[in-house]
């Protein structure tokens, strides 16, 4: 059975009770930063999307700097979002595990995830939710770019613009969809959002969600972690 990366920092601690280091620091407070720039990006797009949202522009100061902060905003969800990718992007690779966790995903929707298959650090779930944010990241930044006339009014013409905008406008809307996903994830499966906060797990949570993971942390030498360990 292959075995997928661990982390730098991922280490379990054995006692009473078990407790497993899930996330740095720098990490939490990384995936934090783009969390809150998707949320301002969200409010602030939506906000110019339709007159009937115009009222958000007051969380921003109005119109005018409403649309004047809303790319830098953007380009602060780019470069953060880019430092988790370099970090999780090994781990979220596709193997065979995530085909048969698909296959069983009525049983985890039902209640019985005995019968899932064990996960590494990641689930098929998770990891689509991290390709999609990479993809549709990438379409709003370059598409963000061709609109942003402010600096780039001569990088492409008229007609360019118009459907670089409906483009832009259509992927917001999916990626608040996924993000919306993604949050209801980390609600349902309770211990997950506290993951994020506090940086660790229980053993029993661990064990529960992801056996893979745990097992490899148990094989190895107390006292390290991470690749190489």
């Amino acid at each position: 059975m292959s075995q997928t990366p661990l982390e730098p920092g991922d280490r379990l601690h054995r006692g009473k009770p078990i407790t497993v280091d899930r996330y740095r620091g720098a990490t939490r407070v990384n995936h934090w930063v783009t969390a809150l720039s998707l949320v301002l990006l969200a409010l602030s797009g939506l906000s110019m999307f339709h007159p009937s949202l115009f009222f958000l522009t007051a969380i921003f100061g109005g119109g005018q700097m409403t649309r004047t902060i809303h790319p830098w905003i953007g380009v602060v969800l780019f470069f953060s979002f880019a430092l988790l990718f370099v970090q999780f992007w090994r781990l979220n690779l596709w193997n065979r595990t995530d085909i048969e966790w698909i296959a069983h995903a009525k049983d985890l929707v039902t209640g019985h995830e005995e019968k899932m298959p064990e996960v590494g650090k990641y689930n098929a779930g998770q990891k689509f939710i991290f390709w999609s944010m990479t993809i549709l990241i990438s379409i709003l930044i370059v598409t963000g770019i061709m609109i942003w006339d402010q600096y780039f009014f001569g990088l492409t013409s008229i007609e360019v613009k118009r459907f670089a905008l409906l483009i832009h406008s259509m992927v917001a809307v999916i990626i608040i969809l996924v993000w919306i996903l993604h949050v209801y994830a980390g609600i349902w499966v309770r211990g997950s959002i506290d993951a994020m906060v506090t940086g660790s797990v229980s053993g029993g949570w661990a064990w529960r969600h992801h056996r893979k993971w745990l097992k490899q942390l148990a094989a190895k030498p107390a006292g390290k972690s991470g690749p190489g360990a």
